[in-house]
């Protein structure tokens, strides 16, 4: 099984070779590494390990903790394939998806973001959302002016993304894991910046917007 761990720790040589000698003594093998902030001597890291199943998580959270100076963030499930460049095949599929442009970006968000479920929203309610949604999708009260990290009661981390030109609002929940980071928001941006660009996108808001 593939698992999103977050570690802050310190910024100095040969702290990730312990992370690495800890994760490997467990039996995780690392497939992904991405640096989501440095600064102030510590760093914030996203690893991406396959496990085997059955690998409890609470024995990967020991072994890091046991490392000094690092601190867990959060251990979550993910279905990202490592290795790839996923934006990069999404929005070629989004491109050629026609009129199913609105509904490719909200099933495949949840994948890129190691996220939950994801949905977009106008003022009748829910337009269309991704499989694993609830039933009655809880909404911030207010619509900020640009994406934004939310924590919601329940501990509900969602990014709330305003889409203008469309009278939509888009969310990306996340339960099991942490707060969405700064990069993570700043990803989604870009993301949505070059769907809202698509001559489709109009389209295919358009035919969900009919049902």
């Amino acid at each position: 099984m593939l698992l999103r761990v977050r570690i802050a720790l310190p910024d100095r040589p040969g702290s990730l070779a312990q992370i690495t000698s800890v994760l490997g003594g467990v039996g995780a093998d690392i497939t992904q590494f991405t640096v989501l902030d440095r600064g102030a001597g510590r760093a914030v890291d996203d690893i991406t390990v396959f496990c085997p199943e059955g690998t409890p998580k609470q024995t990967l959270l020991k072994s890091l903790q046991s490392v000094a100076d690092v601190t867990v963030e959060g251990i979550w499930t993910t279905r990202e394939a490592p290795g790839t460049y996923p934006e990069l095949e999404i929005l070629k599929y989004i491109t050629t998806a026609g009129d199913r442009a609105l509904t490719t970006l909200v099933d495949s968000l949840p994948v890129l973001f190691s996220a939950d479920w994801a949905a977009t929203v106008a003022e009748r309610g829910v337009i269309y959302a991704s499989w694993r949604a609830p039933q009655h999708v809880t909404l911030p009260q207010a619509i900020p002016a640009r994406p934004m990290a939310i924590t919601l009661d329940g501990d509900l981390h969602v990014i709330h993304a305003p889409l203008p030109p469309l009278a939509l609002t888009l969310i990306l929940a996340r339960s099991d894991g942490p707060a969405f980071h700064r990069i993570e928001v700043h990803r989604l941006t870009r993301i949505l910046e070059i769907f809202l660009s698509l001559p489709a996108t109009e389209r295919s808001v358009a035919r969900q917007l009919r049902k």
